[in-house]
């Protein structure tokens, strides 16, 4: 039987650790949250591998797990503390959101695929992250009504960002996100500026596109 005890603290100390993840209360999380919990089951012994892996939900889904690299530096970047309010967008089988749910007051996630987020709740409720509440909804949408929020993560790749979510941001708020394009694809950070948003890249990055995100093609004739 593998020691994921063991391979929680070999990811954190072999590849968190070295890519810029110096935040004490960020490192606690990740070596607190069981990730071998939130995958498939075919993918439990590589559940501390340093590659994108595919979620639980029902057979054939396309979801997959951001690395724990991306999404723990994405994490580091977004306010946090006892009394903040964070919205999680495409939260799949729930591991970000208890990763958050370790860092912030409450935390709400929103997933639009039913199997994914019968299994969210459960495995949350499982690992007694009480201040988590699972949401279904587009993701596009965000979750207008419990909005404004002090931080917004973004669980996988977009090609797109709707203003609606940067809208859902407290002023000073922040969004972390993977967007990519034809020629790159990066982490990136959003701050509300009263109506407006600045935005920084942070470090080159990858992650499957997350459904309803997708850039309009257009054909030439």
């Amino acid at each position: 039987m593998d020691d994921f005890a063991a391979l929680r603290q070999r990811m954190v100390d072999n590849q968190i650790r070295p890519s810029e993840v110096t935040d004490h209360d960020v490192i606690k999380a990740f070596l607190s949250v069981p990730r071998e919990k939130f995958v498939s089951p075919a993918e439990r012994p590589f559940a501390y591998a340093d590659r994108d892996l595919r979620m639980g939900g029902p057979a054939g889904s396309p979801r997959m797990m951001m690395t724990p690299v991306h999404l723990a530096r994405l994490v580091q970047k977004l306010n946090r503390g006892p009394e903040a309010k964070v919205l999680v967008i495409g939260c799949g089988t729930g591991y970000s959101a208890a990763i958050l749910g370790r860092l912030a007051g409450r935390v709400i996630a929103v997933e639009e695929e039913d199997a994914l987020a019968v299994q969210a709740r459960q495995l949350l409720e499982d690992i007694g992250a009480a201040n988590v509440a699972v949401v279904s909804g587009p993701l596009v949408a965000g979750f207008p009504a419990e909005a404004p929020y002090d931080a917004i993560l973004v669980d996988g790749a977009v090609e797109v960002l709707p203003d609606a979510l940067i809208r859902q941001l407290k002023p000073d708020g922040v969004l972390g996100v993977i967007e990519r394009d034809d020629r790159l694809s990066r982490a990136m950070v959003y701050e509300r500026i009263g109506d407006d948003a600045g935005k920084w890249p942070l470090f080159e990055a990858s992650a499957a596109l997350l459904p309803g995100f997708e850039r309009k093609r257009e054909f030439v004739f």
